[in-house]
């Protein structure tokens, strides 16, 4: 039997080791949870679709997300529910003086300043009486006149304290259109967290459901990117680069691994990845069914996040997974 000199295996021998060896390190500080604000006082409802997120009042977040920094989470994702009949065609209560989300933002940064960053996402879907993330004439979203309606949100949530604005709409030039009002209006120092690649998927599912936004008519393939192209994202980010985003995003993550490692090599920014509602919700069913192990599974599915090149990781699991000590 020929002798064997080199043993991969040995470095895999015990956990201390296998720990010391590890390519892809999680730690709290990359974690992002996102949260579903609503109008009102005292709403804390569960939503049905994703096992252990809510809908919460402004009040009821502010709780939340203190009790989330004692477990170590510092960053939040935050997405507005308003009431239905606040909605209207070109989503106008995104900006309003009671917007949801302004409110939250400035109540979240009385109570705790900057021991948190507060992410913002930007889109006008949850407010638009169509649910489309823009403005629509004649049946089909009107990309530009969209964009004076984008930056105007994204000034409410800076005005009120927002580190991170996310835009999530995928309109073309809305980073530029954001970051000209910004800088116009003094927020030099507010961040742009680019949903440059976000892919029209199934996997939003359940998010619809909680953030109420499924279009009314039609879908979201002309303004939202293909599933079968790859190529297609470098000039995404690039573009969004160009305009002035700070931090680039994949959406969905775990079906667009390879896309996540092309913008990892090709770009020196931080690059974030959103292990979306569809994601989260089908560990949790079959974890709750018992065909998985979930801590296992979240692992695993963190890791190959980490792995293809994310410095940023938005998911729904993160305070269990602090919880629970999944990290280790």
């Amino acid at each position: 039997m020929q002798e064997l000199t080199r043993r991969p295996r040995r470095l895999r021998t015990t956990p201390v080791i296998r720990d010391l060896v590890a390519e892809a390190r999680l730690d709290a500080d990359m974690l992002v949870q996102p949260h579903f604000v609503v109008p009102g006082e005292g709403v804390s409802e569960p939503i049905a679709s994703m096992p252990g997120i809510r809908h919460e009042s402004v009040d009821r977040l502010v709780e939340t997300v203190t009790a989330d920094l004692d477990l170590g989470i510092r960053s939040v994702l935050l997405f507005g529910v308003p009431e239905e009949d606040e909605k209207s065609a070109d989503g106008r209560a995104a900006y309003g003086a009671d917007a949801v989300v302004p409110r939250a933002v400035a109540a979240l940064k009385d109570r705790l300043g900057d021991r948190i960053a507060v992410m913002t996402d930007v889109c006008l879907c949850a407010y638009t009486d169509h649910g489309h993330c823009g403005l629509v004439r004649d049946g089909r979203i009107d990309n530009d006149a969209t964009l004076p309606h984008l930056a105007r949100m994204a000034l409410a949530h800076a005005r009120a304290g927002a580190d991170v604005v996310a835009p999530s709409d995928m309109m073309d030039g809305r980073i530029g259109a954001i970051r000209e009002a910004l800088d116009g209006e003094g927020f030099v120092e507010t961040a742009i967290m680019a949903y440059s690649v976000k892919y029209a998927s199934a996997y939003y599912g359940p998010f619809r459901d909680a953030a109420h936004s499924a279009p009314g008519f039609g879908d979201r393939r002309s303004y939202q990117m293909d599933a079968r192209n790859r190529r297609e994202a470098l000039v995404e980010a690039e573009l969004d680069l160009e305009e002035g985003a700070d931090i680039l995003m994949v959406k969905p993550a775990l079906a667009y691994l390879d896309v996540v490692r092309d913008l990892a090599e090709a770009f020196p920014v931080p690059l974030a990845v959103y292990n979306v509602s569809g994601e989260f919700s089908m560990v949790k069913a079959a974890a709750a069914r018992g065909w998985m192990d979930e801590r296992q599974v979240v692992l695993e599915n963190l890791h190959a996040f980490r792995r293809a090149g994310a410095d940023i990781l938005i998911t729904y699991h993160a305070r269990e997974a602090l919880r629970a000590g999944w990290l280790g």
